[in-house]
C-alpha cells in the first residue's frame, strides 16, 4: 500500500498529511467534498476514482478520515490503516471529534507522521506509541531514541518488560448461532469461535500452542488423538504475532505475544449442531380475549454443566395487558417496549427439563388475528455455558519458553455462549 496523502476533515474544519508530493491536496478536498454533497447514504461508495486517484474514506462521528493515492495501491489496507488510526486517536484522545482535533493539532500531526512513512504504514499500535510520544494536555513529549519495537522485528512487544508474577491466560470463547424451524428442524448452526490471551509475561518469550487441530494430526501421522475427538476448523485468522509459515508447514501455533490482552486467533465451524437449550411453545386463544402460553424448555446438554444467565424472549401480541405468570423455576418479566417476555433462569443444570404458563389480556386484538399469527417471531435465547465447548475444541498444551528460564503459570478457560440463538414458533 502507498499512500500519497491522509485528510480528516468534517468538510469545513481539515487537517492533512501529504507524505509524497504526488497530488494537489485542494484540488482532492474540492473532488472529495463535491463527491459527498452530491450522493446519497444509499448510493455512496466508500472507495471511488476520479481524474485518475483514488478515495477511500471512512465516516466516524461527524468526521471523515480520506486516504489518497495516485498509485495502483491496495486499497483494502489503506481503509484498515484508516480505522486503525480512528482507534490510535481514540486512545490517545479519549474520543475522536472536532473538538478534539482543534485541541491537538500537534500531537496529531505527529500521530500522523509516527504511523505513517512516505506513504507507507507503520506502527499503529498505541502501546508502542506511547513509549514515545506522551501527552500532557495539548502538549507532547518525543524521545529521540526510537522505541526498541520499531527497529526489532517484533513491532507489537518491547523488550524489557518484567512482571512480579509471571503469568498468561487463555480463554476458549464460541459463540453458537442456530435457527430451528417450526417443525423442529435445524435449518442452520454455526459456531464463531476466538482464542483469547491475557499475557503477563517478562522479557521476550517464545510461546506454542497445539489445539486438537484434525489437519494437524494428519499432517503428524495421527488421525486421531487419544482422548475425544479432532476437530476442523474453519476460516481460521491470527494475530499478526503467529509466525505464519511456521503453521502452514505443520499446524504449529508458535508466536511471541504482545503484553496484556490481545486475540490470538479466530475460527468458524459451519456444522450440525443440536440444540443446547430447546424450547417449544403452545399459544392458545381463549374466548373473552385472553391468550394463554405454555413453554417447555429443557437442556441437551450433559447434566455435569450448568449454562448460567439463561434469557429465554418470547414474543407476544402488541398491546397485551394484565400479564400472569407461573413457573417451575427462574422468573418472567413482560417486556412491552419489545413485545415479549423474557424468562430467566440464574442456572440452568444440563438434562433438565422446565415448564412456564403465561396468561394475557387482549383488549384490541380479535382472535382471528390471532389465529393468523402474523405477530410471531422467534423465540430467542441467550446463556452461557463455562468450562464447555460445543465444537469440542482443546488445548492440548501451551508452553512458554524464555531465555531467563522462568517458571510460568498457564491458565485455561472454556466459555460458550449463546449468539443469534433463535427458535421459529409452531
Amino acid at each position: 500500500m502507498v499512500a500519497s496523502a491522509i485528510f480528516l476533515t468534517d468538510l469545513k474544519v481539515i487537517i492533512s498529511r501529504n507524505y509524497r508530493g504526488d497530488i494537489p491536496p485542494s484540488s482532492c478536498l474540492s473532488t472529495f467534498s463535491k463527491y459527498i454533497a452530491e450522493t446519497d447514504d444509499l448510493t455512496r461508495l466508500p472507495i471511488f476514482t476520479d481524474d485518475g486517484y483514488t478515495y477511500a474514506y471512512i465516516k466516524y462521528n461527524n468526521l471523515y478520515l480520506l486516504g489518497v493515492t495516485k498509485r495502483n495501491s491496495n486499497v483494502s489496507l489503506l481503509t484498515i490503516y484508516l480505522y486503525r488510526l480512528v482507534g490510535v486517536f481514540r486512545d490517545y484522545f479519549g474520543e475522536l471529534e472536532d473538538e478534539s482535533i482543534r485541541d491537538n493539532f500537534v500531537i496529531i500531526y505527529e500521530l500522523l507522521d509516527e504511523t505513517m512513512d512516505h506513504g507507507y504504514p507503520q506502527a499503529l499500535d498505541s502501546k508502542i506509541l506511547r513509549e514515545y510520544i506522551t501527552q500532557e494536555g495539548n502538549r507532547m513529549e518525543v524521545v529521540a531514541k526510537p522505541p526498541v519495537a520499531l527497529t526489532n522485528a517484533v513491532s507489537w512487544r518491547s523488550e524489557g518488560i518484567k512482571h512480579k508474577k509471571n503469568e498468561i491466560f487463555l480463554d476458549v470463547v464460541e459463540k453458537l448461532n442456530l435457527l430451528v424451524g417450526a417443525n423442529g428442524t435445524v435449518l442452520s448452526s454455526e459456531i464463531i469461535g476466538a482464542v483469547k490471551m491475557k499475557s503477563f509475561l517478562s522479557g521476550m518469550p517464545e510461546l506454542k500452542l497445539g489445539l486438537n487441530d484434525k489437519l494437524m494430526f494428519e499432517a503428524t501421522g495421527r488421525t486421531q488423538q487419544a482422548k475425544g475427538k479432532a476437530v476442523e476448523l474453519e476460516d481460521i485468522k491470527f494475530h499478526q504475532c503467529v509466525r505464519l509459515a511456521r503453521f502452514e508447514n505443520d499446524r504449529t501455533i508458535s508466536f511471541i505475544p504482545p503484553d496484556g490482552e490481545f486475540d490470538l486467533m479466530t475460527y468458524r465451524l459451519n456444522t450440525h449442531v443440536k440444540p443446547l437449550i430447546w424450547v417449544e411453545a403452545v399459544v392458545e386463544p381463549h374466548k373473552g380475549s385472553r391468550i394463554e402460553y405454555m413453554i417447555k424448555t429443557k437442556s441437551q446438554f450433559k447434566s455435569r454443566s450448568i449454562a448460567n444467565n439463561v434469557e429465554i424472549i418470547i414474543p407476544v401480541p402488541t398491546d397485551v395487558d394484565s400479564p400472569s405468570f407461573k413457573s417451575s423455576v427462574g422468573t418472567v418479566t413482560y417486556l412491552p417496549d419489545r413485545d415479549a417476555i423474557c424468562w430467566s433462569i440464574k442456572q440452568f443444570h444440563g438434562s433438565r427439563e422446565y415448564l412456564m404458563r403465561a396468561h394475557f389480556g387482549l383488549p384490541s386484538i380479535g382472535a382471528d388475528e390471532i389465529r393468523e399469527g402474523a405477530w410471531k417471531k422467534p423465540i430467542s435465547v441467550n446463556f452461557e455455558i463455562p468450562y464447555f465447548t460445543v465444537s469440542g475444541i482443546q488445548v492440548r498444551y501451551l508452553k512458554i519458553i524464555e531465555k531467563s528460564g522462568y517458571q510460568a503459570l498457564p491458565w485455561v478457560r472454556y466459555i460458550t455462549q449463546g449468539g443469534n440463538y433463535s427458535l421459529r414458533m409452531a
